[in-house]
């Protein structure tokens, strides 16, 4: 069941991405992987922080 409304899923993903192009340019940090974590909750739609919460930002329809 998704809990991530479609602005929600946008920014993380654009977050993800913008933290994972830190590991090839810029610092090259390594933190730049923990940009998968949004990456991958923003793509699948599901965030287990907000299940846990019991938060959902998907629009009320």
């Amino acid at each position: 069941m998704r809990n991530e409304g479609a602005l929600d899923r946008g920014l993380r993903v654009g977050l993800g991405l913008g933290l994972i192009a830190l590991v090839f340019a810029g610092p090259q940090t390594p933190w730049g992987w923990v940009g998968l974590v949004p990456l991958l909750t923003g793509a699948v739609g599901v965030c287990p922080l907000y299940t846990l919460l019991g938060v959902n930002t998907c629009a009320r329809g």
